[in-house]
C-alpha cells in the first residue's frame, strides 16, 4: 500500500476540506471507523483502522464538519507492505536525520520544538515520535530511528 502525503491537499484517499459524510464514506470503504458514541458528529477525531495493516489514519474534524487534519500513525511491524511518502521520501522508513536533511535540501525550513515535533510550516506538516511503541532505535543513542507520526493539516501551530 502506498500513501502519499500531499501538503495542503491531504493524504492517501483523504482530502483536506472534505465533508464529514464524504470522508466517512471513504473511511468505511477502507476499513472500520472508531469514535466515541455511535453516530456522533464532529467536531472530533475518527480513527480509520484498515484491514491487513496496522497503519492508522486519524481524521480530524472541526465544528464545520470539514476535514481539517489527517494524522498517520506508523505501522507496528517492519515487514508491513506500506509506504508513506512526503515529497518522494519514505516518512516512516527513512532515518529521521536523513529525512530532515532531505526536506531541508528541498528548501523547506523545519521548526524543532522541545517536545520532539518537527514542524514544516510552509507545508502545514508535522513529523514526530509520538507513540509509546517500541520501534527500531539508533544503536549509538537509543533514540527512535524513524518518525512514527505525521500530520498534514489546513494549518499547524507549534
Amino acid at each position: 500500500m502506498d500513501i502519499e502525503i500531499v501538503p495542503h491537499v491531504g493524504a492517501g484517499p483523504f482530502r483536506l476540506g472534505m465533508s464529514f459524510d464524504e470522508a466517512m464514506q471513504v473511511a468505511h470503504e477502507r476499513g472500520t471507523v472508531k469514535h466515541g458514541a455511535e453516530g456522533e458528529r464532529p467536531p472530533g477525531k475518527y480513527v480509520v483502522k484498515q484491514p491487513d495493516t496496522t497503519l492508522n489514519f486519524v481524521l480530524i474534524f472541526e465544528a464545520d464538519e470539514k476535514l481539517d487534519g489527517i494524522e498517520l500513525w506508523r505501522f507496528l511491524s517492519e515487514d508491513e507492505d506500506v509506504q508513506v511518502t512526503l515529497d518522494g521520501f519514505d516518512v516512516f522508513r527513512t532515518p529521521k536525520k536523513e529525512l530532515r536533511r532531505r526536506i531541508e535540501g528541498r528548501g523547506h525550513v523545519i521548526d524543532y520544538n522541545d517536545l520532539g515535533f518537527d514542524g514544516i510550516p510552509d507545508l502545514n506538516v508535522i513529523l514526530a515520535n509520538a507513540s509509546s511503541q517500541e520501534f527500531p532505535t539508533d544503536p549509538r543513542t537509543g533514540a527512535p530511528l524513524y518518525f512514527d507520526y505525521a500530520l498534514v493539516a489546513t494549518r499547524i501551530a507549534l
